[in-house]
């Protein structure tokens, strides 16, 4: 099964030594399975580009906008980190860490934070002026989590940290054991009144407590199969995405499941593999697999409702819900708009021509994505 991320290995020196790794980003042959044509059809929904800007590339990482209030704030490996007013497209400021990024943007609207090598947390003020900075166990690659007065991380070492959002001392820390192999992706963390909802290396999600800790419920979204490390990988894939009392995830050679987000009873699971987060309305579960295929299931039973596999192979993002329409970015930035109701295509931008990353949602009708080369750019439907 095609790996389009980086392996790590963890435990054993040993095992570390014989680990191979595939990076997506560095120079390599024609794939074997190229991404499909794009069909011509006849565009029906309008689709306007409200502002776009850039804070740099990504490089081997991957970034992604946080949208807090009437602000965006965005980041490239660089060091560079902006806020830009959502509505006109205004950079309010721009600086630049001095250090080289990891991930992608987290915040309140009143704190900013992002992670740097070696895994220094940065923490800066609503007006772009560091904080503080603090030491985590190591590498962070997913965005930091923001909410209730901490910001929370995951490094790679499976530690889940929390930090006082105005003093950066540290509250508490979780650990949770690695499996021998892992995606080197960036399973992230949401926020939901006071709980952290984390994605976890080996298909788990664990639900915090956001004042001590504590760990509320811990299920499987993945279930590692297969004789193979390799094909025993099961980690989750994007955010979990919070919705009134459900929680959605979607895991890598896993499931795509919903739960309660309460007590984390399970709600359906069904099997799927998927490199990418989720999306959820009051109807339905969206959610683009590894080969390409966007599926809507029924959220309230996981029944298929529609399916879409006109986009094989073009390594898709997270999908977003944008008024009538799901809007999803592929390796060659284009954004793809499918009808909920259906899955067909109601329209198609282009970007800068590099893969669309990372994408958060502005308004029931606007959308703001990150592509691999830096550019920012808010679209709505009209």
């Amino acid at each position: 099964m095609r790996i389009a991320v980086k392996l790590t290995c963890v435990g054993m020196v040993a095992l570390v030594a014989g680990c191979s790794s595939l990076n997506p980003f560095a120079s390599k042959p024609a794939p074997r399975n190229p991404p499909a044509a794009l069909e011509d059809f006849k565009q029906t929904l309008g689709v306007r580009t409200a502002w776009s800007t850039s804070v740099g590339t990504a490089g081997e990482f991957v970034f992604s906008p946080a949208v807090a209030g009437n602000n965006v704030f965005a980041a490239g490996a660089d060091g560079t980190v902006v806020r830009i007013d959502a509505g006109s497209g205004r950079t309010v400021w721009r600086i630049n860490t001095d250090a080289r990024l990891t991930s992608g943007v987290g915040s309140d609207g009143n704190t900013v934070a992002v992670a740097a090598e070696k895994g220094v947390l940065l923490a800066l003020d609503i007006d772009g002026k560091v904080r503080w900075k603090a030491q985590a166990s190591s590498e962070i690659l997913s965005a930091p989590a923001v909410g209730q007065g901490v910001i929370v991380v995951r490094s790679v070492d499976n530690r889940i940290t929390a930090y006082d959002a105005e003093t950066g001392s540290r509250r508490w820390a979780v650990q949770r054991t690695s499996p021998p192999l892992t995606l080197r992706t960036a399973p992230g963390i949401a926020v939901s009144g006071t709980t952290a909802y984390v994605a976890l290396p080996g298909g788990r999600l664990l639900a915090l407590a956001l004042s001590n800790g504590g760990a509320r419920w811990e299920v499987a979204v993945g279930d590692p199969r297969g004789t193979t490390e390799l094909e025993r990988i099961a980690d989750l894939s994007g955010t979990p995405f919070v919705a009134g009392r459900d929680v959605c995830a979607v895991a890598y050679q896993g499931r795509v499941a919903c739960f309660d987000a309460t007590s984390g009873a399970p709600r359906w699971a069904k099997d799927m593999s998927s490199e990418v987060g989720v999306a959820v309305d009051e109807r339905n579960v969206y959610a683009a697999d590894e080969r390409g295929a966007v599926t809507a299931l029924a959220r309230d039973t996981g029944s298929g409702a529609w399916r879409n596999n006109k986009l094989a192979n073009r390594r898709l993002s997270s999908p977003v819900v944008m008024a009538r329409a799901l809007a999803v970015g592929d390796t060659e930035g284009y954004i793809h708009f499918l009808s909920r109701e259906d899955g067909a295509f109601l329209a198609r931008v282009s970007t800068d021509g590099s893969r669309v990353v990372a994408v958060s949602p502005l308004s029931a009708n606007s959308a703001v994505f990150q592509t691999q080369a830096g550019t920012i750019v808010a679209l709505a439907t009209e």
